[in-house]
């Protein structure tokens, strides 16, 4: 059984079968789902949209209003006729309920729905009203999806083990790729920074503490933040640039890296004012030698793209930037500040915690079970791991001689 056949029929309402179930204060009067696929669609039901997010607790960004805007900015201002955007909805009455952004890729192997923007976002959920079920909620949502824009399978990468779209998922899904974990920081546990700060390890508040006076001894010392949509530029570049550089020295790339277009999406990114961004860098004797910057959304920092200047690794330019980012988030009185995917040492010197975060598929035809079982879940992780293994100099050689990467 595909997971398509699991889901609930449309017809289900009406037997009196709910796959919604609201909180008792919740009047149901006219269930139903809607598509949108156009700019002007989106903009019709925006309000309602941001409003829902203000309920939303988790990591939501990727799945805000502001996200599928610019997303859908990009791929008009860009001319990409193969933009496929469904956006489902579930509305009572007049009240929007829940909304799942996807959009459909087509491949010369299969044909998927995957969230909005998936070549560049980092997280894959689902927006539901409080007091709404969530996996009938997802199941309607995905129904509908799937009617609208048939497909061979649904894949959603790097879903949150605290998030609603993993609480609903239907139960025959298939778990694909590596668990892993992204690293979080719970600034609203704390009253200031100083409080949080003084949960760091000792030893590692003093090793940051005298990696700071080594550089300062060196010269001057000190963080800033960019104010300007040029300065956020300058940042995004800059870190795009070391970033890549980085990986290309490493034999390896990501799925944003890989896409030609990841730098001109963020460079648009810039001045936009309904997902803004936050920029920030180190820098020694005027020159700097860690940067950072991501989104604010909902009280809460996003840390997208980071590079640092290798040539001081023994002072942990990374390491101590990462606090000053925190304090920054601390400043502003955000919430918290997600580090994302993947874990790394340096984030985990500062994380409060580190959430589970898993790769999901759902096969919709014969074709999309096949897929998913021969590449995503045999080939691709063994080829991974082949890679992976190898050491770094050849798997920059076979970057270089194949013009890809991992």
């Amino acid at each position: 059984m595909t997971s398509l056949s699991a889901l609930p029929r449309t017809n289900e309402r009406r037997s009196g079968r709910p796959t919604l179930v609201l909180d008792t204060q919740a009047v149901h009067h006219d269930l139903r789902t809607e598509i949108i696929n156009t700019r002007a669609g989106l903009e019709l039901i925006a309000a309602q949209w941001e409003g829902l997010e203000t309920q939303a607790d988790g990591a939501v960004l990727f799945q805000s209003c502001g996200w599928a805007r610019a997303v859908f900015d990009f791929e008009t201002a860009r001319g990409n006729d193969e933009f496929d955007p469904i956006i489902v909805t579930i509305f009572d009455g007049k009240r929007l309920l829940a909304v799942l952004p996807l959009e459909r890729i087509r491949t010369r192997v299969r044909t998927v729905l995957a969230p909005i923007g998936h070549a560049f976002s980092q997280y894959s959920d689902v927006m539901v009203a409080s007091g709404i079920e969530p996996a009938g909620a997802v199941a309607r949502l995905l129904r509908a999806a799937i009617q609208a824009a048939p497909c061979d399978a649904v894949s959603f990468l790097k879903v949150r083990s605290d998030s609603v779209l993993a609480r609903g998922m239907p139960a025959d899904h298939i778990v694909t790729g590596t668990v892993q974990g992204a690293p979080y920081v719970a600034l609203d546990a704390f009253s200031d920074f100083n409080r949080y700060f003084a949960t760091i390890k000792p030893k590692t508040r003093k090793n940051m503490r005298n990696a700071r006076n080594r550089l300062e001894r060196d010269g001057a010392v000190c963080h800033q933040i960019a104010e300007t949509t040029q300065d956020r530029l300058g940042v995004i570049n800059r870190t795009l640039s070391g970033r890549a550089e980085r990986l290309r020295d490493q034999g390896l790339t990501s799925r944003a890296f890989s896409d030609s277009a990841f730098t001109d999406f963020c460079q648009s990114l810039a001045g936009r004012q309904d997902i803004p961004v936050l920029a920030m860098s180190l820098h020694h004797k005027g020159e700097a030698i860690a940067e950072q910057w991501g989104f604010i959304h909902n009280q809460r920092y996003y840390a997208f793209v980071a590079s640092r200047d290798f040539s001081n690794s023994d002072e942990s330019p990374g390491k101590l930037h990462l606090g000053e980012v925190i304090r920054a988030c601390a400043d502003r009185g955000l919430r918290g500040a997600d580090l994302m995917v993947p874990v790394m040492p340096y984030k985990r010197t500062w994380a409060t915690e580190t959430v589970t975060v898993k790769d999901y598929a759902l096969p919709v035809t014969p074709r999309g079970l096949l897929v998913l079982n021969l590449w995503d879940r045999l080939l691709r992780p063994a080829v991974k791991h082949l890679v992976l293994n190898m050491p770094a100099g050849l798997r920059g050689l076979l970057m270089k001689l194949t013009g890809r990467g991992l």
